[in-house]
Order: C-alpha cells, then sequence, then structure tokens
C-alpha cells in the first residue's frame, strides 16, 4: 500500500527572535485542533533551553524546549528526532553538540563546517521516520535562510526544505519581528537571497510583534507582493503575556506588583550561562520576579533562586566579580529562602571539582558559596532522567508546604553531588529510585530536579495561586493565529484545502 505524501509548512525567520518557535507551536496547535496527524521538527537549535525526552534505544534524550512544547501542541509524545541536533553554547566559541538525544564528544570537538555533513545525516533520518508516522510537519527554521555565507552548509533550513520537498507537499512562510522596524526590507531581502529553487514554495510572509493600528501599514504589502509575488498572509499583534517561556535568553519580562498574586518578589541570578530558564515562566504569574545581574536587584527580594547553569565554575567567578556571593550570604543569613537548581544546587555547596572540563572548563577544587555542606564531582556521562518526584515529610520551613506533594520532573546534569565529610548534615530528598536529588538546611534548598514551579499544585501552596494550564497558553496561541491569519490561510497552507 503506497503511503500518502506528507504535507510540510516551513516557517522560516527574516532574522532571529523574529517569533519562529511561537508561531509553530501555534500552528502545531491549530492543526491538532482539526485532527491533523500533526509534529514539530527544527533540524538543529542552539539553546541551552532542554527537556528529557524518550530517545531511540529505549532511553532518555534531550531535545530543545521550544519542540518540547511544540510537540505538546501537536498532541503527540516528544521525541529526539523532532530535536535532532541541538547544539548547547558552553562559552562564546565553543558549544555541546547532542545529536538525537545524546552527547557527540567527537563532534563537539569538530569546527562547524566539518562537522555539518555528519549533522544533517542524522537530520535527515530523524525527519524521514516522522514523515513517515505523521500527514503533517511543521518545520521551524533557525536564524534566517538567507545567510548566504553558510548556505553550503545550511540543512537546518535549505536542506530541510528540500527534503520536505521530497517527501510531499512543501509551502513555506517568512516571519519578520515588525517592533524592530526595517520588516519590510528584511521580507524583500529574504526572499531576493533564497535560493531560486526554493522560491516557489514562498506561500507567503507574517508580521510579527506588531503594535498600533495595522491599516498604517499600507501600501507597504501591496508594494511587497508587487515586487516578490508573495502575499502578506497576516499581522500578528505584540502578545506578552501569552504564558510560554521565550526560547533563547532572560528575554521574559518583569512582572508588576499589580500582577503578582503572591506578592512576593522573586529574583532570578541571571548569569551568563544560565540554562534550562523555561522553568520559571510560571512565576511571572504568580511573583514580581527579577531577573537579578547586580546586588541592588537582590534588595529586597523575599526569594533568591540560583538557576541552572551551563558552567557552574564560570558563573560562580562571574557572580564573585559582581559581589552577588555576599548578598545571597546576607539573604540566607536574614532566614529568607534560598533555592537552587542543577547548577545553582552546586554552586550552593562547599567545593566543586572538574577534572576533565567536563562542565565546561577543566579546574581542580573550587570553592562554591558554602551555603549547602556539599561536594560536587563532575565526570561523564551526563545523567538525563524525566520521571516525578515526591518531595519528603521531613521539609523544615520554609519548604515544609512541599511535604508529600508529587509533581513531574525532570533532570539534565553531569556531576555526582555527596554531603562534605566532617560538616553537619544538611537534610537529603530523594527521588522515587531512591537516589539523592537534594538537600535541605534552614531556608537554603537545593534540587537536581527541573520543572518544580510546572506543578499547580506546588505553586499552590508556595504562591498561594496556579498559573493558567499550558493547554489553555497553547489554545491561546492557536486563537492568535486564526484570529490575524484567518481560518482559510489556515486551512490552505496546513491542509490544502
Amino acid at each position: 500500500m503506497t503511503r500518502s505524501p506528507t504535507r510540510s509548512v516551513m516557517v522560516w525567520g527574516a532574522s532571529s527572535g523574529a517569533g519562529k518557535s511561537l508561531l509553530t507551536t501555534a500552528l502545531c496547535r491549530w492543526a491538532a485542533r482539526q485532527g491533523v496527524r500533526v509534529t514539530p521538527f527544527k533540524a538543529q537549535n542552539m539553546s541551552n533551553n532542554a527537556r528529557v525526552v524518550p530517545g531511540l534505544d529505549g532511553g532518555f534524550g534531550e531535545i530543545g524546549t521550544a519542540q518540547y512544547l511544540q510537540a505538546l501542541a501537536a498532541r503527540v509524545a516528544p521525541s529526539v528526532d523532532m530535536n535532532p541536533v541541538l547544539l548547547k553554547p558552553e562559552r562564546d566559541t565553543a558549544s555541546q553538540v547532542v545529536v538525537q538525544g545524546r552527547v557527540d564528544a567527537a563532534l563537539t570537538r569538530l569546527p562547524w563546517r566539518e562537522r555539518s555533513a555528519a549533522l544533517a545525516v542524522a537530520a535527515r533520518q530523524s525527519f524521514e521516520r516522522l514523515a513517515g508516522a505523521h500527514e503533517l510537519i511543521v518545520i521551524e527554521g533557525a536564524g534566517s535562510p538567507a545567510e548566504i555565507n553558510l548556505a553550503p552548509q545550511d540543512y537546518v533550513n535549505l536542506g530541510t526544505a528540500r527534503w520536505a520537498r521530497e517527501a510531499g507537499p512543501l509551502a513555506a512562510l517568512v516571519v519578520a519581528d515588525i517592533d524592530r522596524g526595517g520588516a519590510f526590507a528584511h521580507l524583500y531581502g529574504t526572499w531576493a537571497l533564497l535560493p531560486d529553487d526554493l522560491k516557489p514554495a514562498l506561500a507567503g510572509f507574517v508580521l510579527n510583534k506588531f503594535r498600533g493600528d495595522a491599516s498604517l501599514l499600507a501600501p507597504g504589502p501591496e508594494q511587497l507582493q508587487a515586487l516578490t509575488g508573495v502575499p502578506l498572509l497576516g499581522v500578528v499583534p505584540m502578545r506578552l503575556d501569552h504564558g510560554l517561556p521565550d526560547e533563547d535568553g532572560v528575554f521574559m519580562p518583569a512582572s508588576s506588583a499589580a500582577g503578582s498574586p503572591s506578592g512576593l518578589r522573586v529574583a532570578i541570578v541571571a548569569w551568563p550561562h544560565i540554562s534550562n530558564l523555561d522553568e520559571f515562566q510560571p512565576l511571572a504569574e504568580a511573583a514580581r520576579l527579577v531577573w537579578a545581574r547586580g546586588v541592588a536587584e537582590l534588595d529586597g527580594a523575599d526569594w533568591i533562586i540560583l538557576p541552572g547553569s551551563k558552567q557552574v565554575s564560570g558563573d560562580l567567578a562571574w557572580l564573585r566579580a559582581q559581589r552577588l556571593d555576599a548578598a545571597i550570604a546576607r539573604h540566607a543569613a536574614a532566614g529568607r529562602p534560598v533555592l537552587g537548581v542543577c547548577g545553582g544546587l552546586q554552586a550552593l555547596g562547599a567545593v566543586l571539582c572538574d577534572p576533565e572540563g567536563v562542565d565546561g572548563a577543566a579546574h581542580g577544587p573550587l570553592p562554591g558559596l558554602g551555603l549547602l555542606p556539599l561536594a560536587t564531582h563532575y565526570a561523564a556521562p551526563k545523567r538525563l532522567i524525566d520521571a516525578p518526584v515526591r518531595w519528603a515529610g521531613d521539609l523544615a520551613s520554609p519548604w515544609s508546604a512541599l511535604a508529600g506533594l508529587q509533581c513531574p520532573a525532570y533532570e539534565i546534569r553531569c556531576g555526582s553531588t555527596q554531603p562534605l565529610p566532617g560538616t553537619t548534615p544538611a537534610v537529603a530528598l530523594h527521588d522515587q529510585q531512591g537516589q539523592a536529588i537534594g538537600w535541605q538546611r534552614g531556608n537554603v534548598l537545593g534540587v537536581y530536579a527541573h520543572g518544580l514551579f510546572e506543578s499547580a499544585a506546588v505553586m499552590r501552596v508556595l504562591f498561594g495561586s496556579a498559573p493558567r494550564t499550558l493547554d489553555e497558553s497553547l489554545d491561546g496561541l492557536a486563537d492568535l493565529v486564526e484570529e490575524h491569519l484567518g481560518s482559510t490561510h489556515l486551512q490552505h497552507l496546513l491542509i490544502g484545502r
């Protein structure tokens, strides 16, 4: 029996940050609501925000958070095939290479152009597996498809589009961030620099993040279509309260006093190698959220959170250079809550040792912040697991409200942490396998489990209210694109009718 061709919709950006991830997520949810068997795909992502998903060998792997959320939007189980190549920046000039969910040390050591051919093979394998199991693939590009200096190696935008064209009908969009200015030039320039064989696939432009009266755009859309033959399908307004995390960097707006039901002021240390930032998105709806890069931003905080880090030693050095270490110590000494998550837990300990540079830079014993009597030794392999955590019943205040709760959790980490001999022990917390995943000493808590704030039950006991559900946020995005692109355009684009 001959398999029906798989339809693909490619979402390209006129630049990074144009809104590809959110538009892809919205299209996945809209198609899923129409009963379409849809899946997301991004051949290569660069982000330190990652989630644990089933791997190809029965274990676990990791993919970018954006593709994880897109899978949930599509109402399919997330898999490593949805983001077969993940680059996790460790410093300005180097990234860890994750291929189909697992770190590939050999490819990590190669220069970008030399490794791209091998990465393209893995990405195409994943694409073809998805194409064989779904009616529709919504593909997110990376950066811009018009980077002509990278075109020979660009399997993420150009190569993927050609694979999709071989699998079945292909329609592509180019989205531009109009809030930055120059959007018409960005769209025209992207069209002009696209390879000739891919220009016919371009079905429309989308202007994103618009503020104001869309009628004032005239006659720009008409002139753009006259120049390119490509219509403007819609203008999507700026929407900061969509409830989903941004893919890269500290871009989530701090919440206002009026928008924080708990009244608590939570400061998250925004150190340079921050990772898994997305897990704090729910806090923006429950507390006054501050991204702290200086001592003044920690003053008056009710909570301080040390998030994940792709290079704990480097972030500790930055912390001390900013004198944030002393401010955190004062906060802890005053009895106010301090929480460390993953790399933040390791930083709260007394000693860190990374002789092989597994965490990004080799070093002997280095002092941590000393707020927990722990020693961390870094070594491969990375621990990847997706499993719920039940909080122990012996937690002390201010964390006692968590006692007995079970919540979804995942771990992505290198390093083994143990109590430091000869010190007053901290209270250990264990996962369902009996492995220690956290320690508490008074008001200071460190946990390896990510995802604490994504539990409605946890948010209620800690902040008195729960944010909107993920499904509500995903449906809100689908409603937004339906309103501003129109159901007729979406049906033609995603369903072919």
